[in-house]
């Protein structure tokens, strides 16, 4: 939690972007590590330096899957999940994208409203990412008008069992069985559990036993696909089949929903971003036509206005990685540090992300900065690096861009005239860890162009 607080700020007090901590319990040593060029080095070596696969463990709770396993498991499962996130489910992310944006403004809560007041802006992009990854990762659509309805055999809606899930994967690891009744909140973290392991099989059974049998190009098919391979070392067991799509559904809609909060709190911050933000949005579309997705590269400012939210408020603050042997790293100042095996490695991305030997005025809040062909990619690591890096980042910009673009052209973002707080970044973007950054808490005015 301190990292999200101190920034760059530790590797200043030292003097190096790599600097070492030990610890009496557990006995070990990490190196914390503020340098693209040890960054570069660790993300390349992936057989040098793996996962260390027991932070993961909570992500591993209704099966393995490619974001808990590392080597030849972690192949076996990106494999079958490669093909969904290219053209084909891209543009699919786009449409539906806009398209659920657009039913937004159709709500009662919308519908014929000058100004609406939201108390928290994941309350309108959690269900908004949610219902984009359900019908474009899994073809499960998700209406705003049943959003509150509960189907026949469950006791919660599936956008509820899937939140808690991911707000309390914590309880469920390290309360034992027997002591869950005990306490109204565990109670209802257990019951989250069984609700959304049975909205899940009802998922793959609707799917397996359809009998219309659609050519799809979605996730869930590959994976589906995948459990029927004949040869054994790349088929899905059935619950390697729910462990990836717990994480893909959790990935595919909290991230996405996260970084759009943080992004419309500071452009609420920052009207006269936002502002140059909606004359490139209406340049593209003057007559509030959708847009397409083969205009996506257009949406220049739109993409930098995101990158720059990710710089400052990244899915993860850092990374982990051990060193699988006695080895030595490069630091940018040409010095080698020796590493010894076991050695755990924290990459720290908002050290990165605010060092100040690559970034001008990294607390300033400039999305112009990723306009600039020489913007230092070398330390902007919020979709992490290597071959291990976020197979969804085009699934995410896609619709994130499309979001932004449909929803600020018809309407600017504000802060409530009645908060009951100094409009500051220290208490408007308080972040918080779960699995992901996310904000505290961002109250929000939408007014009508």
């Amino acid at each position: 939690m301190w990292q999200m607080k101190e920034g760059y700020k530790p590797f200043q007090e030292f003097g190096r972007d790599v600097y070492t901590m030990a610890s009496f319990f557990p006995a070990e040593v990490s190196y914390n590590i503020a340098d693209p060029v040890t960054a570069k080095e660790i993300f390349s070596s992936s057989p040098r330096f793996p996962k260390p696969l027991k932070f993961y463990t909570l992500l591993n709770y209704f099966g393995d899957n490619v974001v808990g396993s590392d080597g030849a498991i972690w192949k076996k499962h990106r494999k079958p999940s490669a093909p969904a996130f290219r053209y084909k489910n891209n543009k699919l992310v786009w449409d539906e994208a806009a398209k659920i944006t657009l039913s937004l403004f159709d709500t009662p809560e919308w519908c014929g409203k000058d100004v609406v007041r939201i108390d928290h802006a994941l309350d309108v992009t959690l269900p908004l990412a949610l219902a984009i990854i359900s019908i474009s990762g899994f073809g499960r659509e998700m209406r705003w008008e049943n959003d509150a309805y509960i189907p026949t055999g469950h006791t919660m809606t599936f956008k509820d069992a899937l939140h808690i899930v991911s707000g309390n994967l914590r309880v469920k690891l390290l309360v034992p069985e027997w002591a869950l009744p005990f306490r109204a909140n565990w109670r209802l973290v257990e019951r989250s559990f069984k609700e959304l392991q049975k909205y899940m099989l009802e998922m793959v059974t609707a799917r397996r036993t359809s009998e219309v049998k659609e050519e799809r190009y979605d996730l869930f098919s590959g994976l589906l696909d995948a459990t029927e391979k004949d040869d054994a070392r790349e088929r899905l067991t059935d619950a390697e089949l729910l462990g990836n799509i717990f994480v893909f559904l959790l990935a595919g809609h909290e991230t996405t929903a996260h970084t759009l909060a943080f992004a419309f709190g500071l452009l609420a911050l920052h009207p006269e971003e936002q502002d140059k933000l909606y004359e490139e949005i209406i340049g593209i579309t003057p007559d509030l036509r959708i847009p397409t997705y083969d205009e996506l590269g257009k949406f220049k400012r739109t993409m930098a206005v995101l990158y720059e939210t990710l710089r400052f408020f990244p899915p993860a603050n850092g990374i982990g990685k051990t060193s699988a042997e006695d080895t030595t790293l490069p630091t940018s100042t040409g010095e080698s540090i020796v590493v010894p095996q076991g050695t755990l490695l924290a990459l720290d991305f908002l050290g990165l992300h605010h060092n100040t030997k690559y970034w001008t005025e990294p607390e300033k809040f400039d999305p112009s900065r990723f306009l600039k062909p020489d913007w230092p990619r070398e330390a902007f690591f919020p979709f992490s690096g290597g071959v291990r890096s976020c197979l969804g980042r085009r699934f995410f910009e896609s619709e994130a861009v499309a979001i932004l673009a449909v929803l600020l052209s018809r309407y600017r973002v504000a802060l409530p005239d009645d908060l009951d707080v100094k409009p500051t970044w220290e208490n408007i973007l308080v972040p918080t860890m779960s699995l992901t950054m996310a904000p505290k808490r961002i109250p929000l005015a939408f007014h009508k162009r």
